[in-house]
């Protein structure tokens, strides 16, 4: 295998699996049988998770959902864990788990790594997490993360990824003087009100977004992943209303390649957008230093006009968000003058516990050792090795689950729940599949619940992500523990 720096080492045809998952979701639902699901909730939940239910029982009370964070929600309750370290994560009642959430997908390290702690710790017992003022290290994660990245000539920390997408739209209007943003369909750019558009699943528009008025969408719109034709005709409609400023991508496909495009699609999508006089965003939250050290944007080959950047700058520590590009665009979040002496408009960016020092310490260090280590390569290596045997457990089990990945990036989709679609043109199908989609979520949440219980953590029960703590003993255990719920498996809905 040639990984060539990257966590790829094929890509994947992208269209062969989305016709499996048509498939999928097209057929039967299986999932984990109810007497094995309800032996999963009396015999490991109630009797081995009490304290993580009394804790969430009380938290409740005070915090809506008992959480803070909606990638805690977990079926039957979530658990509260108390320790971190590597590729494990340990429950406040002992429990074991191998940890593939990841935080989401930015921990390429693995949990907690040593020689970053160390170095965090060292920064606390000097200048402390926050001053407010300029600290060393903001300058030297920015230097790192342009010196990796070839698009980025300049680089702005902010506190989430959702803070970077809203400024980057803000950018490309300033930039472009249009007014229309693009985005993929299914695709997830934060929650500001303007983004929070066909998320989850494409055509979905604002039917996601509750709370949001509809007028806040009146410069947004969404195009289907994988199809050009699509967005090329979405870019010659915003023509008459303003032109596009900018076509936001997630570069292996919406919700981190759950829907996976093809390398010509992205590709194709630079083109167009420049074509039409568009800024290319590409949402790197999740492949920014995991796919390459380069980014998702390195393995394809392309220059987009602005890079948005999540958890993994900041190490998976608080301040966790950024935005990079060429030079000609991020000078419109500093005042005065372009380079050819005319006044540069700002836009309104804030963050007062942005670029903190601790949040720039770990970045830089974490961006170090992943360099050091070649860490991408090797969490993808872990990530081909695991989509290879959960995939022939499942055919051994004769489950029609679709199991892939990009790199270490894997998913193991046994209900198709992510690859529905709403068309417009039919709005008599709307309720039924908004009903079917809830319906299949159900089951996700349930074979979750089971992995948890064989001492799994993953995003949805859907999404895994591998990271380089992880080793080939370690993955091989992982998959023994992902048969045994697979023989808890059948048909539902005989």
């Amino acid at each position: 295998m040639s990984y060539d720096g990257f966590a790829i080492d094929k890509y994947l045809d992208a269209n062969a699996v989305n016709a499996q998952l048509d498939k999928l979701k097209s057929g039967a639902v299986y999932g984990v049988l109810p007497d094995a699901l309800a032996q999963y909730e009396n015999e490991y939940f109630e009797k081995k998770c009490p304290r993580s239910k009394a804790d969430i029982s009380e938290a409740k009370k005070i915090i809506p959902g008992g959480v803070q964070h909606n990638l805690a929600f977990n079926y039957p309750f979530p658990i509260v864990i108390t320790k971190a370290d590597g590729a494990k994560l340990y429950d406040i009642d002992g429990n074991e788990y191998y940890d593939l959430l990841q935080a989401g997908g930015p921990t390429v390290l693995g949990s907690n790594p040593q020689v970053i702690r160390e170095k965090v710790i060292d920064l606390l017992n000097t200048c402390g997490p926050s001053t407010g003022l300029f600290h060393e290290y903001e300058y030297k994660l920015a230097k790192k993360i342009s010196d990796l990245v070839p698009s980025v000539e300049m680089f702005r920390m902010l506190g989430s990824g959702t803070e970077a997408d809203m400024v980057a739209s803000r950018i490309a209007r300033l930039k472009t003087g249009n007014k229309n943003i693009l985005k993929m369909g299914g695709a997830y750019h934060g929650w500001s009100d303007m983004l929070a558009y066909g998320i989850r699943i494409p055509g979905t528009k604002g039917l996601q977004s509750r709370g949001i008025p509809s007028y806040a969408f009146s410069h947004t719109d969404e195009f289907f992943p994988g199809d050009l034709d699509d967005l090329e005709k979405k870019l010659r409609k915003n023509r008459l209303t303003g032109g596009t400023a900018a076509v936001f991508v997630e570069p292996v496909g919406p919700e981190s390649g759950t829907w996976p495009v093809t390398k010509e699609f992205i590709q194709g999508t630079v083109e167009l957008a420049h074509k039409y006089g568009a800024l290319v965003v590409f949402d790197e939250v999740v492949t920014g230093f995991r796919i390459g050290l380069s980014g998702a944007q390195g393995y394809f080959g392309v220059d987009p006009d602005l890079t948005v950047f999540g958890k993994v700058i900041a190490g998976g520590y608080p301040g966790a968000g950024g935005i990079g590009g060429h030079r000609d665009c991020m000078q419109h979040l500093g005042a005065g003058l372009d380079s050819s002496g005319k006044k540069v408009k700002k836009a309104l960016c804030g963050g007062t516990m942005a670029a903190t020092p601790i949040s720039c310490c770990a970045g830089y260090y974490t961006l170090e050792e992943i360099e050091k280590t070649n860490a991408c390569e090797k969490a993808g290596r872990m990530g081909d090795r695991l989509t290879e045997g959960i995939k022939a457990s499942a055919e051994r089990h004769g489950l029609p689950f679709v199991v892939f990945n990009q790199g270490s990036i894997c998913h193991v989709d046994t209900v198709g729940t992510m690859h529905y679609a709403i068309d417009w043109s039919k709005p008599w199908q709307i309720p039924n599949i908004l009903k079917e989609t809830s319906r299949r979520q159900k089951e996700m949440e349930h074979i979750g619940a089971a992995y948890m219980a064989e001492g799994i953590i993953t995003l949805a029960g859907s999404r895994l992500y591998t990271s380089a703590a992880y080793t080939e003993e370690m993955i091989d255990d992982v998959i023994a523990r992902f048969d045994k719920v697979f023989d808890k498996c059948g048909r539902l809905d005989k």
